[in-house]
């Protein structure tokens, strides 16, 4: 936790830098969904935190690409449980504060690597979700899709409504690669720049989450990392936050609106 006043100060800084700013990434993670009661399969709170599946074997083999494709019902087995712990979550303010800003900028996209669909639930429209949507299937013999998929109204596994195969979320699994035109779109954006990057909940693991925000700072870009725990980036950005997604957004939210309501 930092101290009142200089979290203060920053609050105020960051204002005051978006006063002055016509374009916003925002690089979501767990963390971010975390506030709204959706757990990890790791880490605190984590559903297998430190410990195998009760199978035996460990929960990035179960959610693999292979996996599913060999054996889709144990996969899907442990999707469902996965789903139970996270039903009735929803997007909370953080994602809100993230849509709003949408129609206060010129430019605001979303990164993230959540599969929940709360930014686009909660109103955001330039998305790149770069490990796809939980809410969305692929039939895994047809490919026909279905969008905006209710867990509860289904049957585990779901099954196609045409060929009756078993259909897999449209997700980037363990082991899979990531799709070719989210980086394209990514890269693009990226290429036209921004004046502020935020780093949101997120550990910072893998390179492309971490390259956006290092490249910012090699370029005297303004870059705000908002999270409780350090990272590997958290010594080179503009403005670190040791707070949750919903505390501080909220907070440079009610400063900046005054002034651009």
């Amino acid at each position: 936790m930092q101290n009142t006043e200089l979290y203060s100060q920053h609050i105020q800084k960051i204002v005051r830098v978006l006063q002055k700013s016509q374009s916003i990434l925002f690089i979501s993670g767990a963390g971010l969904s975390a506030e709204s009661g959706i757990p990890t399969y790791r880490g605190i709170g984590g559903l297998y935190n430190e410990r195998l599946t009760d199978i035996g074997l460990p929960i990035e083999e179960v959610l693999s690409g292979q996996m599913v494709r060999e054996n889709p019902e144990l996969t899907w087995r442990y999707l469902a449980e996965i789903e139970k712990a996270c039903r009735n979550a929803t997007f909370n303010p953080a994602h809100k504060i993230i849509a709003e800003m949408e129609t206060h900028f010129k430019r605001v996209w979303v990164l993230t690597q959540n599969v929940d669909g709360f930014h686009r639930m909660a109103g955001s429209q330039n998305i790149i979700d770069i490990h796809g949507d939980m809410r969305k299937l692929l039939c895994t013999k047809c490919g026909i899709c279905m969008e905006d998929v209710d867990y509860k109204a289904v049957k585990m596994p779901p099954e196609c409504p045409e060929c009756a195969a078993i259909m897999r979320p449209d997700v980037v699994f363990f082991g899979e690669y990531l799709d070719q035109q989210k980086t394209q779109r990514l890269s693009a954006e990226l290429a036209s720049g921004f004046d502020v990057i935020f780093s949101v909940g997120t550990s910072s693991l893998f390179p492309y989450i971490t390259q956006p925000v290092l490249n910012a700072v090699n370029t005297n870009t303004y870059t705000v990392e908002i999270n409780p725990s350090d990272t590997m980036i958290s010594s080179q950005v503009s403005v670190k936050l040791s707070e949750g997604a919903v505390k501080a957004l909220s907070d440079i939210w009610e400063l900046y609106l005054p002034t651009h309501g």
